[in-house]
């Protein structure tokens, strides 16, 4: 028979059709050694032999019906295959060394057959010549098509990752909170690409630690998906559970290395079982940021045919690096807020002064969100006299620096509490202490700065917004003191809000202060106002954090004040959970809240006695008598001996020293109260008599007796005042006690 090239390719074609299976098994052989990759995924198997055959038995075909190479159309599958490559991370190279090493293996086959149709050398080589070009072009359009495909779905992967990592931006780290930022994390992976997910923080992490402690790591399961309660499986370590890492586990080499690692579900490997669904693949990630690992989150597929691969473990990676910083972020925002609220809670008072004047309750809510623990207090410091001291004040910034110097403050205002000076006076002399603050801080802020090598006066206070928080302190402050004697209350304030009054009929109205500028401005003089407060009022001091709020502005605020402090409360403790659960409905309001509630108490006329001295010398023994007579109508007949020598003191010091007119005044509260006041202006100073000396022991005398003693000084004159206890002092065995 005579042949031409293209009937002898036909022929040579033809004759393979009915081997055509083991062309195929020869094409499989050749490429699950050549190329492995293709044989790497379960999911690729298959539809890599299917693809081999269509493709063998179609070219075979094409060549026995000697159709030309650009009509031979690839398996229907081919694409989706090349798509599949793709997906699971099969580089390009691989799906185009597959049709040259397919091609070699049918056309070897072919080759081999020709000799045996024909002897004709120049026909052999003239049909492999055309045999060469029509199987070069049928390779060259299907790879063609294929990488096509390839690259479209590469393109299509590589935009779908880069979404993926900016959801991760936008969905994980929303808040400042450790258990829902990892919930976001493994609610993320569970949406895209896992079947189960686990998060667990190192216990140093959650404490606070530095670095872990010696020995077993100890880790926190704070996160899982899907949750028990959605059907997910139940991990051997549930939610909040605290369990050892073994060691030689993924998870502790994970831990340990900082790298991620990806396993093949196998009956040893403890990473790989979920629940009762073992895994047919793992993800184990450890969560880095900073140079810090924090925890491992552990992705798992058992429902998914498909394993993990390598593009799998790299976004894995990717999306772990995003979360671990918002963990980290949250870390050390819930350590410096512990931190914060701790040192603002030690340094607000853990307990009232006990004192007669009020009734007080008091609260302190700290700010949720990022905002943090501010510098709002509130203190009640017992005076001379009887009186009381009621105080409320607001630091401007949060975090500890707002803390500390809350502290400082306060301390200052206890401080000058103690002098007794007027509340326009004191807060004179605590804008002077918040402007010394301020200067103090702004030098240092400007030293680090210069430290860092930056011009200071470019720098300093204007980049870094911690050192401009620093180096400006402003505080607001509202001053009261109650005197139970006389029914009266004097405040003043400094950039703080109107104080509020509950009267006895139940109305409630702000009391109208002189306008004061807040702490910090200098140079700007503060007023104080006078207002009666009679039993059965009701005075609530209160920080702006109370009224004021992202939702509402302050006179809608004030008007809710007004509402909640007209109802009806058993006591002031209902009163402020009244007050509270009125303007802030939740446990994290949106800036500090200080509230102090004071019930006034008056001291009758049957607890004081005043009298008149004369300022003559023969005064001195009618004021003791006086005294005497009153202690034994009080019942205080303990008290008369020390009492006496008190009133013999000081009533010779004002005769002496002091300026007409001159009173004594006694006042029974807790303990006895001996007050001498006159019109004069000098001060009286303890000093230790010398051998000698005929006077100078009679202050020591008085400051031995009593348990305190002191000089307050009024717009015209002062008062000398002493306070007694009687279960220290009975009969003249208190004056050996001091001799």
């Amino acid at each position: 028979m005579e042949y031409t090239a293209a009937s002898l390719v036909s022929r040579v074609a033809g004759d393979l059709g009915p081997v055509a299976d083991e062309v195929i098994a020869d094409v499989v052989r050749c490429l699950r050694r050549a190329v492995p990759e293709l044989w790497s995924n379960p999911d690729l198997v298959r539809m890599t032999s299917e693809n081999i055959a269509e493709h063998v038995v179609g070219v075979l075909a094409g060549l026995e019906h000697g159709i030309e190479p650009s009509e031979m159309d690839p398996p229907a599958a081919e694409l989706e295959r090349a798509r599949r490559l793709a997906r699971h991370g099969v580089p390009v190279t691989a799906l185009l060394r597959a049709f040259r090493l397919g091609q070699g293996v049918i056309l070897d086959r072919l080759l081999a057959e020709m000799p045996r149709l024909t002897k004709d050398a120049e026909l052999v080589s003239s049909a492999a010549r055309l045999l060469l070009a029509m199987a070069d072009g049928y390779v060259e359009d299907a790879s063609e098509q294929g990488v096509m495909a390839f690259q479209e779905e590469r393109d299509r992967r590589l935009r779908w990752r880069l979404s993926l990592v900016n959801e991760a931006g936008v969905r994980i780290g929303t808040t400042l909170d450790i258990a829902r930022t990892t919930q976001e994390l493994a609610d993320l992976a569970l949406d895209h690409f896992a079947d189960a997910v686990t998060v667990d923080l190192l216990d140093s992490v959650i404490h606070g630690h530095d670095t872990p402690a010696p020995g077993h790591l100890v880790l926190h399961r704070i996160a899982q998906a899907p949750s028990v309660q959605e059907g997910g499986p139940e991990p051997p370590a549930g939610l909040g559970a605290v369990h050892a890492c073994p060691d030689g586990s993924v998870t502790e080499q994970a831990l340990a290395t900082g790298k991620p690692s990806r396993h093949t579900a196998t009956p040893t490997d403890p990473a790989d079982t979920v629940g009762p669904h073992p895994a047919r693949s793992t993800l184990v990630v450890p969560l880095s940021a900073r140079g810090a690992t924090l925890g491992v989150a552990r992705l798992c597929r058992h429902r998914n045919p498909v394993p993990f691969d390598d593009e799998d473990l790299f976004l894995a990676q990717e999306v772990a690096a995003r979360a671990a910083v918002a963990i980290d972020n949250a870390r050390r925002y819930t350590h410096a807020r512990s931190t914060a609220l701790t040192l603002q809670r030690s340094l607000l008072p853990r307990r009232t002064a006990e004192q007669s004047a009020v009734e007080v309750a008091c609260r302190y809510l700290p700010a949720g969100g990022q905002a943090g623990v501010g510098g709002d207090w509130y203190d009640v410091i017992p005076l001379s006299g009887a009186r009381v001291a009621l105080v409320v004040g607001d630091v401007v910034g949060h975090g500890i620096h707002a803390a500390a110097t809350m502290g400082r403050l306060r301390t200052a205002v206890r401080t000058l509490a103690d002098i007794d000076l007027p509340p326009e006076e004191l807060l004179t002399h605590l804008d002077d202490v918040v402007i010394r603050l301020s200067a103090e801080a702004s030098g240092d802020a400007e030293t680090e700065t210069a430290g860092a090598g930056h011009p200071v006066k470019e720098t300093a206070g204007a980049d870094d917004p911690e050192t401009e928080t620093a180096g400006e302190i402003g505080a607001t402050c509202l001053y009261a003191v109650y005197d139970p004697v006389d029914g009266r209350c004097s405040l003043a304030r400094a950039g703080h809000p109107l104080p509020a009054v509950v009267n006895g009929d139940g109305t409630v109205d702000l009391l109208e202060l002189p306008p004061g500028p807040p702490l910090g401005l200098g140079g700007l003089p503060f007023e104080a106002a006078e207002v009666d407060l009679p039993e059965g009022s009701l005075l609530a001091l209160y920080t702006d954090g109370l009224v004021e709020g992202r939702d509402r502005d302050i006179d809608a605020g004030l008007t809710l004040l007004r509402q909640a402090l007209a109802q009806p409360s058993a006591s002031l403790e209902a009163a402020c959970d009244t007050v509270l659960q009125a303007l802030v409905p939740t446990d994290r309001p949106y800036d500090d809240v200080a509230l102090l509630l004071a019930r006034p108490r008056a001291l009758g006329d049957h607890k004081v006695a005043a009298w008149d001295v004369d300022a003559e010398p023969a005064a001195v023994a009618r004021a003791r008598a006086n005294a005497s007579e009153r202690l034994a109508a009080w019942g205080l007949e303990e008290l008369t001996f020390v009492t006496e020598l008190v009133v013999s003191e000081l009533v010779t010091n004002a005769v002496r020293y002091g300026r007409p007119p001159i009173r004594l005044r006694l006042i029974r509260d807790r303990s006895l109260l001996c007050e001498v006041s006159d019109a004069g202006s000098t001060t009286p100073h303890l000093r230790r008599a010398r051998t000698f000396d005929e006077g100078g022991r009679g202050l020591f005398l008085v400051a031995q007796l009593a348990e305190r003693w002191g000089t307050r000084h009024a717009r015209q004159g002062k008062t000398v005042w002493a306070e007694l206890d009687g279960e220290k002092h009975a009969g003249p065995s208190g004056l050996d006690a001091v001799l």
